[in-house]
């Protein structure tokens, strides 16, 4: 992207109160800047405000680098928690994958058209399955065989290898591996994770063959961002397809599994394009997806 066509997006939440968005427009109005996209929402339950903000930098009249510190006594004002993004930054995000390839082959095909506007330095994985895909996309491949007894030690390297590469967003493409509070609390609200929706009903490894055997109608499929509670995080995007007795097991699981490709990138893209919010305690945390 020409830096010149560049936006700045601003995430705010904050008390609720009088004043809150003609402060952020009067802010961005006053220096020249043209808002491009905005988007509020106030929980009236807690009396939270939410809102996104993007405007284009063409012409605005403070250089990039000054924007936060001229943007400080505006968010102290009101007491605001606030990120500032640039949509031509590219993060970069490690992908994380065990034996099942539709997500990471569903990824990589849209991060190669240009609809994900992240880079991948690294595929990782506890299983060899996926290394001639990542060398043929000419990402890096690393294989870490896990164990009860190994995991720390290898997180730890996992870790250390995010780390040299820069990586700020691990997504799980059907990593089938639990990982722990350290590795997680590296990376809050920044870790993207997918399943079937058949949680809490359906647990275990053969989702699919008890819900054939108990008839559903509605299967799907949850993204959400990891916490050291397994499957409970603050959930970004869900989706449902019918079924019907027609429908055998591996249909079921086809259409889970297409399920799961769409509802994963689209959490992927709402992340990257700063669209979601994360707000609330740890244990009851919640989203706010823009528009």
């Amino acid at each position: 992207m020409d830096r010149d066509s560049a936006h700045a997006i601003l995430l705010v939440s904050c008390v609720d109160r009088r004043g809150l968005i003609a402060a952020v427009t009067d802010f961005i109005y006053k220096n020249n800047g043209n808002i491009e996209d905005v988007d509020q929402h106030v929980d009236k339950d807690k009396g939270i405000f939410f809102m996104r903000i993007e405007w284009s930098l063409e012409g605005f009249g403070i250089p990039r680098k000054d924007i936060s510190a001229k943007f400080t006594p505006v968010a102290r004002a009101y007491a605001m928690d606030w990120h500032l993004y640039f949509t031509d930054y590219r993060p970069k995000a490690a992908v994380f994958v065990s034996k099942k390839l539709h997500c990471l082959y569903d990824l990589l095909y849209r991060y190669r058209m240009g609809q994900l506007m992240m880079e991948i330095p690294v595929i990782i994985s506890n299983h060899p399955d996926a290394e001639e895909l990542a060398r043929g996309f000419g990402i890096d491949f690393a294989k870490f065989d896990m164990t009860g007894e190994n995991r720390a030690d290898q997180e730890e390297r996992q870790l250390k290898m995010l780390g040299e590469k820069g990586v700020e967003l691990v997504i799980l493409a059907r990593y089938m591996q639990i990982l722990t509070g350290q590795f997680v609390n590296e990376f809050k609200n920044r870790i993207i994770n997918i399943h079937h929706s058949f949680l809490p009903a359906f647990v275990g490894s053969r989702p699919y063959e008890q819900a054939f055997l108990r008839g559903v109608k509605i299967i799907g499929a949850t993204s959400h961002y990891v916490t050291e509670e397994l499957d409970a995080g603050p959930i970004i995007e869900q989706d449902v397809v019918r079924v019907s007795h027609r429908d055998s097991i591996s249909d079921m699981q086809r259409k889970g599994e297409d399920l799961e490709k769409v509802v994963l990138a689209r959490a992927v893209r709402w992340h990257i394009e700063r669209k979601v919010l994360v707000y609330g305690p740890d244990m009851n945390a919640k989203t706010v997806i823009f528009d």
